[in-house]
């Protein structure tokens, strides 16, 4: 089984940048069939553009533009690539940068698929400080991956078997009707809560109100289809359910930082 090491991906890799003990990677997918391998570094990857399907020995992952994945350092896993142009980027951790920040990672062991918005954010806004570098990209980067493994860990300590069946419920119809105009009436009756109990006790298990939820998954989708330069940013904010494109782009920078327009160009660049 071949064994990967720093920087290197299958593929054509366009872009390396080597911070101290971090290094990210833009890559495209170019074989249609990679066999098993495993690399030395824990590490990120987040696709970008297309499909790509990974196997691991538990599980395989069907992963399109807005996957990602997290791999524990030497996890054997094996990709396939459908037809079309596929675009990961990679950030990649070394050993040392977490014994040096005393860092047990003990509990992300093998290959995991990231849901959580607040970590997919987190590497949008590391992919952007990539290409920005400036004298301050490798903080700011280092200190995101921190956020993003903060928030990792965070979730991955909380006990869903204890949640509420609510939780898991609204979770679902909110990620297949955010684009709707949502009530909380409308909630409340379909999951059988009183209204006060749903927007009281909703930030105890999302860690945001839920208004700021649902802007949450509208910019989530918008970043997958920002990769599609055949839709204008008025189709992309309409078919996320925003009201029209000022709105779409207030919305976008005060998650990003930065304008969709601009972060569509950081892709492409």
């Amino acid at each position: 089984m071949n064994q990967l090491y720093t920087g290197e991906f299958y593929g054509q890799t366009n872009q390396t940048l080597h911070l101290k003990d971090i290094t990210l990677t833009d890559t495209e997918y170019t074989l249609d069939f990679v066999d098993w391998h495993y690399h030395e570094n824990a590490y990120f990857t987040f696709i970008l553009q297309g499909n790509v399907i990974e196997g691991n020995k538990k599980e395989i992952y069907n992963c399109s533009a807005g996957s990602l994945l997290f791999h524990h350092w030497q996890e054997p896993h094996y990709n396939i690539k459908p037809a079309g142009y596929t675009r990961g980027f990679h950030v990649e951790l070394k050993n040392n940068w977490f014994e040096e920040l005393d860092f047990n990672i003990e509990k992300l062991r093998g290959s995991i698929k990231i849901t959580n918005i607040d970590v997919k954010f987190f590497l949008y806004k590391i992919f952007k400080e990539s290409k920005i570098k400036d004298a301050t990209t490798a903080l700011a980067i280092e200190t995101l991956i921190l956020q993003a493994l903060a928030e990792m860990f965070r979730h991955s300590n909380t006990d869903l078997d204890k949640n509420p069946l609510w939780v898991s419920r609204i979770k679902e119809i909110l990620f297949y009707e955010f684009s709707d105009k949502l009530t909380l009436d409308y909630l409340s009756k379909t999951l059988d809560i009183h209204p006060v109990h749903l927007s009281r006790d909703f930030s105890k298990y999302f860690n945001c109100n839920l208004s700021d939820y649902l802007r949450k998954l509208k910019i989530e989708k918008s970043y997958t289809l920002l990769s599609n330069n055949q839709l204008s940013l008025t189709e992309i904010a309409y078919e996320c359910g925003f009201s029209d494109q000022s709105h779409f782009n207030r919305c976008f920078k005060s998650v990003s930082g930065i304008s969709p327009n601009n972060f569509r160009k950081a892709l492409f660049k």
